[in-house]
């Protein structure tokens, strides 16, 4: 699973990156392997997505979110 194919609400573990250029990038930003990541939400036309991560909020486009393999996927469990 990627993290592109998240819905709003819905979190997952980093496993890796198929792009070694943008996971510099990513690793930096605090993406890193084994970090949950939840997806928080969408453009009105679905593009940029905002996650949350390592304890902040980030804005990256589908594109990117793409290139993001996830494990552990599960729903936010309702309150």
């Amino acid at each position: 699973m990627r993290l592109s194919d998240l819905k709003v609400g819905e979190k997952g573990v980093i496993a890796g990156f198929d792009d070694s250029d943008l996971s510099l990038k990513l690793l930096e930003m605090g993406c890193l392997p084994g970090t949950e990541i939840q997806l928080s939400g969408k453009a009105p036309l679905g593009d940029p997505i905002c996650v949350n991560v390592s304890g902040y909020t980030l804005a990256m486009r589908m594109q990117e979110a793409h290139k993001i393999f996830l494990k552990n996927h599960y729903q936010q469990q309702p309150e």
